[in-house]
């Protein structure tokens, strides 16, 4: 029979062993995201979703799918708590299904689509699969009401909350959110800018 004072020391051993894994997930989950990053940067953004595009051109998305630094801000003072992960998980869902309305809507052939577009949505996937492992969802944990109506207006396909917006708009918000929601990633580049702050980017501090 193992005696306590050997089990305990077998699951620090265990702890120990697995620690190094944690660690090292947030490093590369901030080395994808800036690969993505990269991939959104304006001169892009610009050829991609609007010069290669007709002019104004436009396509149907759920207003959820709009989704700004100002629905942030407004989550963030809901009476229920929102956590930053909810908001993150929230950033990843919308911005994936951005660009599967984009692509839907793109010829096989268009540049926009195999020399851009579907490399971003490559990016996407990876990025998913290291959020993940390095944030694994709490199933017990009820989700605050007003994330709760996005998900379910998201997922329901029978919702009828259209709105008409350029794939550049969706792509910029993408951007934009991102460094607000994952600004541990990107801090040390700039600290003393507030990307969450939706009157900075109107100064045109930030055209990226």
């Amino acid at each position: 029979m193992v005696k306590p004072e050997y089990r305990l020391l077998r699951v620090l051993l265990g702890f120990i062993c697995v620690l190094p894994v944690c660690v090292s997930t947030a490093p590369d989950l901030c080395v994808s995201l800036k690969t993505v990053r990269d991939s959104l940067n304006i001169t892009l953004r610009r050829r991609y979703m609007k010069t290669n595009l007709p002019i104004n051109y436009t396509i149907q998305v759920h207003y959820e799918e709009v989704f700004r630094l100002r629905n942030i801000s407004r989550l963030r003072n809901e009476e229920q708590p929102v956590e930053l992960r909810d908001l993150q998980d929230l950033w990843l869902l919308v911005s994936q299904q951005g660009i599967k309305r984009i692509l839907r809507i793109l010829p096989e052939r268009h540049p926009s689509r195999h020399k851009y577009l579907s490399n971003l949505e490559n990016l996407f996937r990876v990025f998913q699969v290291l959020y993940n492992q390095h944030n694994p969802r709490d199933e017990e944990r009820e989700l605050p009401e007003s994330i709760q109506n996005i998900w379910n207006h998201l997922r329901d396909p029978y919702y009828k909350g259209w709105k008409s917006v350029t794939p550049k708009f969706l792509l910029d918000n993408c951007y934009r959110t991102m460094l607000c929601l994952f600004k541990d990633c990107f801090s040390t580049e700039d600290d003393n800018y507030d990307y969450c702050e939706v009157l900075n980017w109107r100064k045109g501090k930030k055209t990226t």
